[in-house]
């Protein structure tokens, strides 16, 4: 007998493999990654890490363009943030069901427990995204599973109910005893959750939809760097480190412009979707504003693609007062 997991890593998908493992049932883990994660995301690095410690395969699931089109307006709304929670469940849903059917199994689960959170884990709103996502009584969820309608796991014999859990609300406490009893003693402590649910990236994630930057790459992009909207609407990017000037660089595309300074500490600043001779001035005095020659008047710098050299000019570092009016926060 198989069974396919939705597996994050933390202490409740753990919890909920070793329930399905004790009643000898081979599991696979599935976890999902939102498309605009960048590829060494600590969240899917911490899934792999546990799955290999509980001797599990996992599926690694990467979210496209269609999983864009729910963030940018979903049929349910929004948490507190750019969080489009119920929705994000759904779509998660339909691809681990597409999944279990490819693999075999014929169930899922999840670690999720009622009230855990406030949107996508009341018992209404669970039972209404099983219906969305047309897994209805495939769905286990072991540790709040004496709370919720028996599934068809359980009315086939696959699954005994007196080996589940009926744990409800966000108290950690009998997940941490159960941990204990099934001798668990390592597990990822809460890491800071959803990308969507960030204050900074979601105020970024909005200005970029508004100005119709939804691939990919300019998504990823919102993770690093200092971001700018320029009175033409073009975007700049400006590296706070030496690891974010080389992500901003690798994530340019072959037309977009890198600015930096010549010959001592700088930032990589990435202008795109213009070629303006005042935006690339206004980018280049930006650039210069975060290095180390932010006080002098006259400071040089190189204008590039990531193929080419474009021109050398002088620039003024800008002024606070003006980058402030620019920066997207």
């Amino acid at each position: 007998m198989k069974a396919v997991g939705l597996f994050s890593g933390g202490l409740d998908s753990i919890l909920a493999v070793k329930i399905i493992q004790n009643q000898g049932i081979e599991v696979t883990a599935f976890h999902f990654v939102l498309p605009f994660n960048f590829i060494e995301d600590e969240e899917q690095i911490k899934a792999i890490k546990t799955a290999n410690k509980l001797n599990i395969p996992i599926e690694i699931l990467r979210g496209g363009k269609d999983y864009i089109e729910i963030v940018k307006s979903p049929k349910y709304g929004y948490g507190k943030n750019m969080n489009p929670c119920v929705d994000c469940r759904i779509f998660i849903m339909k691809k681990a069901f597409s999944f279990m059917k490819k693999n075999g199994a014929p169930f899922l689960f999840s670690g999720e427990v009622i009230g855990q959170r406030p949107m996508s884990q009341r018992k209404k709103v669970m039972e209404m995204i099983e219906k969305e996502a047309g897994v209805e009584g495939l769905l286990l969820r072991p540790l709040s599973a004496k709370l919720l309608p028996h599934t068809i796991p359980e009315e086939k014999g696959w699954i005994k109910r007196e080996n589940l859990c009926d744990f409800e609300g966000r108290s950690r406490k009998p997940q941490i005893a159960l941990a204990k009893k099934l001798g668990i003693t390592e597990y990822p402590l809460p890491t800071g959750g959803c990308l969507l649910t960030d204050l900074d990236f979601s105020i970024r994630l909005k200005d970029a939809f508004k100005h119709n930057e939804d691939t990919i790459s300019e998504l990823t992009l919102l993770n690093f760097g200092r971001h700018f909207r320029l009175k033409s609407g073009s975007k700049l990017i400006v590296g706070r480190n030496e690891r974010e000037n080389q992500i901003i660089e690798k994530l340019a595309n072959d037309n977009d412009l890198l600015i930096e300074g010549i010959g001592f500490g700088s930032p990589i600043a990435l202008l795109k979707n213009s070629n303006n001779p005042e935006d690339i001035n206004i980018s280049a005095s930006i650039c210069v504003r975060y290095s180390k020659k932010r006080e002098e008047k006259s400071v040089k710098v190189i204008i590039r693609t990531k193929k080419r050299e474009i021109e050398e000019k002088e620039t003024v570092p800008m002024d606070k007062g003006s980058v402030d009016t620019l920066l997207i926060h």
